[in-house]
């Protein structure tokens, strides 16, 4: 593969030192020159490049999964029409814990929870739709007692009245 990069005007610096980054008894490798190419090249290249490596993510990649890990962080997605969102909760988070991270009011309001696991929206949907995933069972309703699981898609449903005046 190096071969095939320098022919495309690429080339690497394999003699860079790598730094090496602990996290709570956990290291994680950087290959800094490396990393700072990779981040520049094409997504062909990445692929050569990381492949050439035996790299299968990189060195910021698995560093952020570390710092998650030791923070016991998770994430789930919300997704709209326009927008896909990620957001951050911490592990064992219930279904109306995740829905305050969004708005408060939708924890005060929080209904129920639609859930799919992302594995199961990436083999089964065709498009943006969740139609294939309902038909395949994969769409499910869940209550206040649902414990978050990390790549979960939710849609909150909440209503909040007004507080009632003293």
């Amino acid at each position: 593969h190096r071969e095939a990069l320098a022919e495309l005007g690429a080339s690497f610096d394999a003699e860079a030192a790598p730094v090496l980054v602990e996290v709570e008894g956990r290291t994680v490798r950087l290959e800094g020159s490396a990393e700072a190419q990779y981040s520049e090249w094409r997504k062909l290249l990445r692929e050569m490049f990381m492949a050439e490596l035996e790299f299968t993510e990189s060195g910021l990649t698995r560093l952020i999964h570390a710092i998650f890990d030791l923070l016991g962080l998770q994430t789930y997605f919300t997704a709209g029409e326009k927008e896909v969102r990620c957001w951050t909760l911490y592990n064992g988070a219930l279904a109306p814990q995740a829905a305050g991270v969004i708005h408060s009011d939708f924890e005060r309001g929080f209904i129920k929870a639609e859930v799919v696991a992302y594995e199961d929206f990436k083999a089964l949907a065709t498009g943006k739709s969740m139609a294939e995933v309902k038909a395949a069972g994969k769409y499910r309703q869940e209550g206040k007692t649902y414990v978050v699981k990390d790549g979960d898609i939710i849609h909150f449903q909440f209503n909040v009245t007004a507080q009632k005046k003293k």
